[in-house]
């Protein structure tokens, strides 16, 4: 294992370590301004860092934070995901999945009797393959049409997060005034990749997503609906509670 995850408040990060999540974003994608950076990083209540276990430099990170909804009289409690990066020198460490799992595991059961689901929304197709790795049902997906249920949760968050830049019809959010896109050579779509179903669902679904628009996705958060993946990733993982968690960090 080649890094370490922490969650923590936003409020409590450094000004460095911002310095090094703005570079780390600017690496890979283009359009990066930092006020934007900044304003959507601090609209979040936590971070997942993940460090270089030997060097303890910033190597990825997830911001995070929990939305309130109420819809046809059902409160709901919604995990969103907002900048997500891992530096290519890490793909296919399974830190990030670790850190993320713990924290549905412990909302699940803080959140108990209460509707809990989470909200992502996708650029490219490495964030959307988290869906059907981890999660029995989710939406969308190319082998199952979304539940009118799920539809009217999702078009509901998608204007309650982003009331210019969602589009219904096509469950996308199009890039604002200020267009961030990936550059070319990061998470690229070959030809080999186009076999795998789901990665090929994703680029009909989100043609431009090389533009910088982000497909809108939902799914349950209960332990039904978690794979034998999910508590595989969970329990390899070495660090206790107090290693991932700063004292009162989900409050």
């Amino acid at each position: 294992m080649k890094l370490n995850g922490q969650i923590i408040k936003v409020n409590d990060i450094q000004e460095t370590d911002i310095d090094a999540m703005f570079d780390l974003m600017n690496l890979y994608f283009e359009g990066m301004s930092r006020d934007v950076f900044e304003i959507d990083l601090y609209e979040k209540q936590w971070i997942i860092i993940l460090r270089d276990c030997i060097t303890e430099e910033i190597k990825g990170f997830s911001t995070q934070m929990i939305m309130d909804k109420t819809m046809e009289g059902i409160p709901y409690k919604i995990v969103f995901s907002g900048d997500t990066i891992i530096h290519k020198d890490y793909w296919g460490e399974l830190e990030l999945m670790r850190i993320f799992s713990k924290l549905i595991f412990y909302l699940i059961k803080r959140y108990r009797g209460i509707k809990l689901y989470w909200f992502l929304i996708s650029m490219g197709y490495k964030t959307y393959r988290f869906l059907p790795v981890f999660f029995k049902d989710f939406y969308p997906r190319y082998d199952k049409e979304i539940p009118e249920h799920e539809k009217k949760l999702l078009d509901a968050l998608g204007y309650q997060k982003y009331p210019k830049e969602y589009d219904n019809k096509l469950g996308v959010i199009k890039p604002s005034n200020t267009e961030v896109s990936l550059r070319k050579g990061v998470a690229d779509i070959s030809e080999r990749l186009l076999k795998n179903p789901h990665i090929y669902y994703f680029t009909k679904k989100n043609p431009l997503h090389y533009k910088g628009y982000e497909l809108a996705c939902i799914a349950e958060l209960t332990m039904e609906n978690l794979k034998p993946t999910a508590y595989k990733v969970i329990m390899s993982s070495k660090q206790s509670h107090d290693a991932i968690f700063q004292a009162n960090t989900i409050c």
